[in-house]
């Protein structure tokens, strides 16, 4: 093995003594990625690192001379993930150490990269849903339900009544069953074995349901341009009822699990804060943000869908730790099934998707009947339908914080182009601020308390 090795350094014009060294593992380089020590760091890169925000306000400067760090003299610079369990999914964090204490922190992604902005830009508009359900697939039916508004708002379309409460109710349903898996890891993440059971059991009787009204647990394709793939399945109300009344009484199991257990509140409190400027100025969203004392909800201040018709509160922390943002998930439960149980009651009759024939195909009955509806469905499904010149910008309140999607037509059937907004991506920003000068355990806990899902992150 040892020859080979010299053999193949000669063969590459090493000298002796590079040859001597070539066994051993070669230095890597991330280039403009890689995290060096604090003294070889650019000043301008410190401000950004340790400065209140990474985003500054027009005309504000800040002197680097001015940032007050004590370091030891021996620090050290380690990796966590891409590995990691606890990095939830493949992010890397490098981070660089006085001992167990974090001075420094530089998330590091794109190791899932999928390109999922540049395929939906090769897809038709009925194709696309398809593709971006499958970003952060934890809340697959908000990814589904942004780009469809984004279409839909390009093409100037009312959808029914009934198709739009569909949408309402799935999407909530849907903020419950991330929220849980949340609530299931993030237990796991601080060595509560019985909360990730608990989590995935709730979770289950949703996705059962899930899959009784789209035939999917996930990447659902149910929410399309025009309204939903299907009406809602005869019982579907009794199937609703069992989970408003099931859950409820699971949650309070919760609390009486973690929100007054000494060990648990440990790992928490005052662990991760964040502070309200600094969440606003690192465009953080969701209940991040919240927990931080932010009111802000699309839902209720940019409202969309029916959310205007519906009563439910915008639940906010006051500390910006960890022990916050599990309060807010834990409550937007809550919250969410408030909502449920009024779209259940507000369900009105009708049809589940509009009744245009340049963008809804024919009933899959018709198909067998008539040769001019078989055409039209070949010619939908293959071809899909071409949108005006244009462009816009739709919002909606995932799981995770705002979720837009940026489309510009150019009159044909795919988008010229297609981005998205992802909170995930959005709110890895929030790490290093959370993680100086805690240490290492402590970043499990403020980890898990982003709740990031890096197929959004790197989509």
């Amino acid at each position: 093995m040892g020859k080979k090795m010299d053999d193949t350094a000669k063969a590459d014009g090493l000298s002796g003594k590079e040859a001597g060294s070539f066994s051993l593992i070669p230095e890597t380089s991330e280039g403009l990625q890689e995290m060096q020590l604090e003294d070889q760091t650019n000043p301008n890169e410190l401000s950004t690192e340790f400065g209140s925000t990474l985003r500054l306000p027009e005309g504000i400067d800040v002197n680097p001379a001015d940032i007050d760090i004590e370091f030891a003299d021996e620090k050290m610079i380690i990796n966590m993930g891409p590995q990691h369990p606890s990095t939830h999914g493949v992010l890397r964090l490098m981070m660089e150490l006085d001992g167990e204490v974090i001075l420094r922190t530089k998330p590091v992604v794109g190791y899932l990269h999928t390109g999922m902005e540049k395929t939906g830009e090769n897809l038709t508009y009925l194709q696309g849903p398809t593709n971006v359900t499958r970003m952060d697939y934890l809340s697959p039916l908000h990814n589904e339900l942004v780009f469809s508004l984004a279409t839909e708002k390009l093409l100037g379309l009312e959808l029914p009544e009934r198709a739009t409460w569909i949408r309402m109710l799935m999407t909530e349903l849907n903020r419950c069953t991330s929220h849980l898996m949340w609530m299931a890891t993030n237990g796991m993440d601080l060595g509560s074995t019985s909360m990730m059971l608990y989590g995935f059991r709730e979770r289950e009787m949703i996705l059962a349901f899930f899959e009784k009204v789209t035939g999917l647990r996930m990447n659902h394709n149910y929410i399309r341009p025009g309204g939903v793939a299907a009406d809602l399945p005869d019982g579907w109300e009794d199937d609703v009822m069992s989970i408003l009344e099931t859950i409820p009484g699971r949650l309070d199991e919760y609390d009486e699990l973690l929100t007054g257990q000494p060990i648990f509140r440990e790992r928490v409190d005052n662990v991760g804060i964040l502070t309200a400027e600094q969440a606003v100025a690192l465009s953080a969203t969701g209940p991040i943000l919240r927990s931080t004392g932010v009111a802000w909800d699309l839902r209720r201040d940019m409202p969309y869908l029916n959310y205007d018709q519906v009563e439910f509160d915008v639940i906010v922390g006051s500390v910006g730790d960890c022990f916050d943002r599990y309060s807010v998930r834990l409550n937007e439960i809550r919250e969410s099934l408030r909502i449920i149980a009024q779209v259940v009651e507000k369900m009105p009759s009708g049809d589940y998707r509009i009744q245009d024939k340049k963008v809804t195909p024919p009933p899959r009955i018709r198909i067998d009947e008539s040769m001019e509806a078989l055409i039209h469905h070949f010619k939908l499904f293959t071809h899909g339908f071409k949108i005006p010149e244009g462009e816009v910008y739709v919002a909606v309140e995932s799981p995770r914080g705002e979720l837009g999607c940026y489309l510009v037509s150019d009159g044909s059937n795919r988008p010229y182009r297609m981005h998205i907004r992802g909170p995930s991506f959005v709110n890895l920003q929030t790490l290093p601020a959370m993680l100086r000068g805690g240490i290492i355990a402590d970043a499990i806990a403020a980890i898990s308390s982003v709740d990031p899902v890096m197929g959004e992150v790197d989509r």
